[in-house]
């Protein structure tokens, strides 16, 4: 991602090179995506027929950049006589300024030229190459080029229009420019996206938002009132500070309007994942309750609309079952793939029980759990239904669909995630550990939901009698004594899967750890197998699979830790907590403030500084959220009643940190939490 340059608003981004150029990568969804579909697959700028070098961009902000260039190769005696300055933005649409400066004392003529291509991929296919079904045409016009892709109906657009005049052919436009002594020339270039319905309009019309694209001045207005909603961060620690107001923004920048509903979602990362995931969009609404509840409403809303209500196997869909994915484009619409929605996920439904519970919890917004009553007792009867493949009183997972299914349907969803210590795989159906959690944690939530909101003691009293037989019995078949852990899964025969590997910390933060289990657990996690001083590893060090900068087998995901430190704050473990705090937001300043999907599982004092994962996504919507929850646990917050309960344990050498108008339903209240010094006592919290 060092490598490429993106700019976004909601899910529409443009990733470039650090010339700002774009061309058909079969690798990496380079290019004008909207609604997973590549609107853009080539944009390349000449001067005078040669490409440009970058001496400078500017890349403050996730909606617009600048890049400033000259022609030609670098070189130690480069005294350029024009440069060029690219400024693009995003909103909705995308818009670009091309700028050429003549710095020489005599009037110029140039030749510039942009290179404009669409081939209207569909973001599964930028991996998986495929021959286009439809047909693309590229039509010149004056001073402007539409490209159209028609697939019955499936009808896509593209316009770019020029500010100046060009000579436009089907492959680009050319602009013959003379240009004074020290003067400049400009053209605008402006890229609209059209995503056509059943009726011949833009499906996006009638969104609240509507169709035409957003101005800057708009986008930069809606990212300053959300940072201004949300609590004010005052603190000694730079990277703290930096991650804070970072993650900030690039919430703000990953919410996009749903076709489907109209409301504002949160996508879930760039490039790869830029639409509603149930997991991911539950997991970052968590992360930002204390700080901005109201936007978690249409997370959940829209979870529950879309909740599985018929056995379909193309897409893993059962009645009762949160989705997984959600997706837009060509392959979804001809269901070549299965993600309009796809259910593909175990956790997701339990996950959902357990959002509901906690946003009321902060917020108090009861009217919210009385309009959702039926989702959830659906979805905890899915729990004990479907979900138990086998009748074991467990949450199993196995597709519906071996052909274009996820094999895997835990947060660990890449082929080889889920592996016995010595690296072999379980068959399926199987049952990961931290899934069980969230179920035993659901039906703690349910019940007080059903106890408290719905008047229905004798559902509470059935969930918690059920919460309490799962937790005696998970104890009993997925701790391991003799290693001090527990299994990172049961295979189809009721084996434990034996490796060692983060997950563990999720079964802290559910609560479904016996107490006198938690202390082997906090240490396994804070021990050099798995804390690589950066922060918690996917997967040990000593496992058959583990590999530093393997997907989930081994690298550092800021989200999991911060569940793991979530976790370890629930049974007391306050110290190896803020461990895991300093830890993560330590390698935060690596990255500009803005925390990767993940980053390798190197050891801390081999390399200094955080080793970039090579495909990670960034922004990505769960690792932004990461330090709003770091700052949760640090200054141990709490909702209880009406009442907030503030706990701090800052991290040594952090200094002061104090967090200003927190929301809830208790109002706003401020919290203030120092570091301890070393003549402290270390507290646990019980």
């Amino acid at each position: 991602m060092r490598e490429q340059v993106s700019i976004l608003d909601g899910n529409t981004f443009l990733v470039s090179d650090r010339r700002g150029d774009i061309e058909p990568s079969q690798d990496f969804p380079t290019g004008l995506f909207s609604f997973d579909t590549r609107f853009l697959s080539t944009w390349v700028l000449t001067v005078d027929g040669e490409r440009l070098h970058p001496l400078s961009i500017d890349d403050a902000f996730s909606y617009r950049t600048r890049f400033f260039l000259v022609p030609g190769a670098p070189t130690h005696y480069l005294d350029a006589k024009v440069s060029v300055i690219r400024s693009r933005s995003i909103g909705g649409s995308f818009a670009e300024e091309l700028t050429v400066l003549n710095h020489s004392g005599r009037e110029v003529e140039f030749v510039v030229r942009v290179d404009m291509g669409a081939d209207f991929a569909d973001l599964f296919e930028i991996k998986q190459a495929r021959r286009k079904k439809g047909r693309a045409t590229a039509t010149p016009g004056e001073n402007e080029l539409r490209f159209t892709y028609r697939r019955e109906g499936f009808h896509r657009e593209t316009v770019v229009g020029s500010s100046a005049t060009a000579t436009v052919d089907p492959a680009g436009m050319t602009f013959r420019v003379c240009v004074d002594p020290h003067g400049e020339w400009t053209t605008r270039l402006d890229v609209a996206t059209v995503i056509y319905g059943a009726r011949g309009e833009d499906v996006r019309a009638n969104l609240p938002l509507g169709a035409e694209p957003r101005s800057v001045a708009e986008i930069q207005a809606e990212h300053e009132e959300i940072v201004a909603r949300a609590p004010k961060l005052g603190c000694d620690c730079e990277p703290l500070a930096g991650a804070y107001l970072r993650s900030l923004n690039d919430l703000a920048a990953l919410r996009y309007e749903s076709i489907a509903l109209g409301v504002r979602l949160m996508a879930a990362g760039l490039p790869w994942f830029m639409t509603l995931f149930g997991r991911d969009s539950i997991f970052t609404s968590l992360q930002m309750l204390p700080f901005l509840p109201d936007l978690v409403p249409p997370t959940i809303t829209m979870l529950a609309g879309l909740q599985g209500f018929r056995i379909d196997d193309f897409r893993d869909e059962e009645p009762g079952k949160i989705l997984h994915e959600l997706r837009y484009g060509e392959t979804a619409g001809f269901e070549e793939q299965p993600h309009s929605p796809y259910y593909g996920a175990a956790d997701s439904t339990p996950l959902f029980v357990i959002l509901l519970d906690e946003y009321e919890r902060w917020t108090g917004d009861t009217a919210l759990v009385r309009q959702l009553e039926a989702p959830v007792r659906g979805a905890l009867e899915w729990i004990d239904t479907y979900g138990d493949l086998l009748g074991t009183g467990y949450v199993w997972y196995r597709t519906r669909n071996p052909e274009t299914g996820l094999a895997n349907q835990c947060w660990k969803d890449s082929w080889d995630a889920i592996s016995y210590s010595d690296g072999r795989l379980p068959g399926f159906p199987r049952a990961t550990c931290e899934t069980q959690g969230y179920a035993y944690d659901a039906k703690l939530r349910g019940a007080r939901l059903a106890r408290t909101v719905w008047n229905d003691p004798a559902y509470a009293e059935r969930l918690e009698r059920e919460a309490a037989e799962l937790k005696e019995r998970f104890n009993r078949d997925f701790w391991l004594p003799d290693r001090e852990y527990y299994a990172l899964a049961l295979d189809p025969d009721g084996r434990p899967v034996d490796a060692l590997s983060s997950n563990i910390g999720h079964l802290l933060w559910s609560g479904i750890v016996d107490a006198d289990k938690a202390g082997p657990v906090a240490a396994h996690l804070l021990g050099p197998r798995l804390f690589s001083g950066w922060g918690v590893r996917t997967l040990a060090d000593d496992q058959g699979r583990y590999n530093p900068i393997g997907y989930h087998v081994g690298t550092v995901w800021p989200f999991d830790n911060a569940i793991v430190a979530w976790g370890l704050w629930r049974y007391g473990f306050r110290e190896e907590a803020g461990r895991i705090c300093e830890g993560i937001l330590s390698a935060s300043r690596h990255f500009g403030g803005r925390l990767p999907e993940a980053f390798a599982g190197y050891e801390r004092d081999l390399t200094d500084y955080p080793v970039e994962y090579p495909t990670a996504c960034s922004p990505q919507a769960w690792s932004a959220g990461t330090p709003l929850l770091l700052l949760r646990v640090m200054l141990g917050l709490e909702p209880q009643g009406e009442h907030l309960i503030i706990d701090p344990a800052v991290p040594a050498g952090m200094g002061r940190v104090e967090l200003l108008d927190i929301p809830g339903r208790w109002g706003l209240v401020d919290a203030l939490g120092r570091s301890r010094t070393a003549s402290d006592p270390v507290r646990r919290r019980r």
